[in-house]
């Protein structure tokens, strides 16, 4: 099962590698170069298939749980300064996402959507400290009644060049439901109350809509 963002991606991709390879086996007469091109436009041809992957995920819901939004691997839990929503000091759990990784963004807590903003900028490197607050990036907050407001943000990468955000003011999502995607390599940062007791480590792999990152 593949991501609606990425059938139009892997479409041109096919296509573009088509019409690559007839041109080769047409003006090349080496062998071996046809073999090269054919073998490199396959194994391009299933990173991007392999990218856009999205697998049914079966989330348990419980508005005492926050899941992981994304798979990837947790890089930071640290207590920061939350500026552009709350303007107060938050819990920060950082999970950052490689090419390899299904880059699906799910709602982390059920509830209404009460803040949803895109903010265009840098493309600095995930992990680069100020990639928070420059890169092109979305802040959603989704709020229920167990949890209070959970803030989320997608923020792109050195490779990421578009983020898409599902998520509108005033909606009522449900827990692990698609929020988004974010195209080739990025971060997603959750912010809670201070306090909130972690389920997760440094460096743990999550699974998003699985993984319970914080219980309340």
């Amino acid at each position: 099962m593949f991501h609606k963002e990425g059938y139009k991606i892997m479409a041109i991709t096919a296509v573009s590698l088509l019409v690559i390879n007839i041109g080769s086996y047409s003006l090349i007469n080496q062998y071996w170069i046809k073999f090269a091109i054919l073998l490199a436009s396959i194994v391009f041809f299933i990173l991007i298939v392999q990218f856009f992957r999205n697998p049914t995920r079966r989330t348990a819901l419980n508005d005492d749980h926050v899941v992981a939004p994304v798979d990837g691997k947790v890089v930071a839990i640290e207590e920061v300064f939350e500026k552009e929503y709350f303007q107060e000091k938050r819990l920060q759990v950082s999970i950052f996402m490689s090419p390899l990784n299904v880059h699906v963004t799910r709602h982390p807590v059920g509830g209404i959507v009460k803040y949803s903003k895109y903010h265009p900028g840098k493309f600095l490197v995930a992990w680069h400290p100020k990639s928070s607050e420059e890169n092109e990036r979305t802040t959603v907050v989704v709020e229920n009644a167990v949890t209070g407001p959970v803030l989320y943000r997608q923020i792109a990468g050195a490779l990421a060049k578009r983020i898409v955000n599902y998520a509108q003011e005033g909606n009522e999502v449900i827990q692990g439901s698609d929020s988004g995607f974010i195209k080739f390599g990025s971060r997603v940062d959750v912010f809670l109350p201070i306090g909130t007791p972690i389920k997760v480590s440094l460096n743990e792999k999550v699974k998003g809509g699985i993984t319970v990152i914080a219980e309340v």
